[in-house]
C-alpha cells in the first residue's frame, strides 16, 4: 500500500485536540464586543450614574454570557488518570498517557494524550466526542469509532455510557442533561426579560424576573446532581480507576445562580425599605429631579415659562398716550 501525502489510504487520521471550543469563543466575543462597545460611549455619562450604569452593564453582560455559554461547555464534569495501557486491539504495545473524560449536558469528550506525545513512531493525541443530544445516537457513535480504530482506551471509556452497557448510565445522563439543558434556555430567556424590564424603569417586577432567572439556574444544577451522584461501573486502568468530579461549568453556574438570587433579592429589598437608593443606583432621581424642575418652571405665575411675553391687561384700563 502506497503512501499519499504522507498518510496510507483508507485510514482516517488522529482526531487531534482542538485549542479551544469554537462555540465558546463566538459567544465570548460576541459579549466582549458588546462590553467594548458600552465602554466607548461611557465617557458620555456624567456624574456617579457613569459608575452605576457601568457596574450594570458587566453584571449584566457576566450573566448572559455565562448562562449561554455553560450549554456548550463539555466540563460540567472532568476526571484525568495517567496509566500505563494498551494502545491498540489485537496489538500487545504498551503506552504511557493522560486518559480524560469530560462531560456536558449533550454529550462526552474522551481525550487521550501519549507521555511523552510521539510514542511507538505515532502521535498519540486524540480528543473524540461522543454526543447523546436529541439529534445524535451515542451507540451509532460508538460503533464509528470502532469501525475506526480508535485507541482501546477511549472505546473502553465510551462503552461504560453505552446504553447497552451493564452500567446503565446512559438513560440518566442523557435525560438529565435533556432537562438541565431545557431550564437554562429559560433561564436565558428569563435573564432577556429582566434587562428589557430594568431598561424600561420597571425595577420592581425585573427584580421578580432575576429571582426567576436564579430559580431555573438551580434547578439545572438539581437536574445534573441527580445524573452525577447514580452509581457509576469503575473505569480501570490497571491498578489505577478514573475519577470524576464536577467540573469548571458547574462551578461557575453555581455563582451565576447565586449572583442572580442575591441581586433579585436586592432589587426587591431595596424597592420596600428604600426606593430612593434603588432609584439612585438606576439614575432615575435625576430624571425625576429635571422633570419637576421643568414643571415648576412652566408654572402659569411666572412669565418667564412662556415663551411669548405677552402682557395681559384689562380693556378698560387701557389709555391713549398722549402725543
Amino acid at each position: 500500500m502506497t503512501l499519499w501525502n504522507g498518510n496510507y489510504p483508507f485510514y482516517p487520521s488522529a482526531n487531534a485536540c482542538f485549542p479551544f471550543d469554537t462555540t465558546r469563543a463566538v459567544i465570548v466575543a460576541i459579549f466582549l464586543s458588546m462590553l467594548a462597545t458600552a465602554i466607548i460611549i461611557l465617557p458620555g455619562i456624567r456624574g456617579r450614574g457613569r459608575l452605576f450604569w457601568f457596574l450594570r452593564l458587566v453584571m449584566g453582560l457576566f450573566m448572559g454570557a455565562v448562562i449561554l455559554t455553560i450549554q456548550f461547555t463539555r466540563d460540567w464534569e472532568t476526571g484525568w488518570v495517567q496509566a500505563n495501557t494498551s494502545y491498540k486491539s489485537f496489538s500487545h504495545a504498551v503506552v504511557s498517557a493522560d486518559i480524560g473524560l469530560h462531560i456536558g449536558l449533550s454529550g462526552l469528550n474522551i481525550t487521550l494524550v501519549g507521555n511523552p506525545v510521539n510514542q511507538i513512531n505515532e502521535t498519540i493525541n486524540y480528543n473524540e466526542h461522543f454526543s447523546w443530544s436529541f439529534d445524535a445516537d451515542y451507540d451509532h457513535s460508538y460503533r464509528q469509532g470502532l469501525e475506526k480504530g480508535l485507541p482501546s482506551p477511549i472505546l473502553y471509556v465510551a462503552e461504560k455510557f453505552t446504553s447497552q452497557s451493564p452500567c446503565a448510565v446512559h438513560r440518566q445522563y442523557r435525560v438529565s442533561g435533556h432537562y438541565a439543558s431545557a431550564t437554562l434556555w429559560l433561564a436565558f430567556c428569563t435573564w432577556l426579560i429582566s434587562i428589557l424590564l430594568f431598561s424600561m424603569s420597571i425595577l420592581l417586577h425585573g427584580g421578580y424576573m432575576l429571582l426567576v432567572t436564579a430559580t431555573l439556574i438551580l434547578f439545572s444544577l438539581l437536574f445534573f446532581f441527580t445524573s452525577r451522584n447514580t452509581p457509576k461501573c469503575p473505569i480501570q486502568f490497571g491498578p489505577l480507576s478514573l475519577k470524576t468530579g464536577y467540573g469548571e461549568s458547574f462551578w461557575l453556574t453555581i455563582v451565576t445562580g447565586l449572583l442572580c438570587l442575591l441581586l433579585g433579592l436586592g432589587v426587591i429589598i431595596l424597592n420596600s425599605v428604600q426606593p430612593q437608593k434603588l432609584k439612585l443606583i438606576f439614575n432615575l432621581d435625576k430624571r425625576k429631579g429635571a422633570k419637576e424642575a421643568w414643571d415648576k418652571s412652566c408654572l402659569p405665575a411666572e412669565p418667564r415659562c412662556s415663551t411669548q411675553d405677552v402682557v395681559m391687561v384689562p380693556l378698560g384700563e387701557v389709555t391713549a398716550t398722549q402725543l
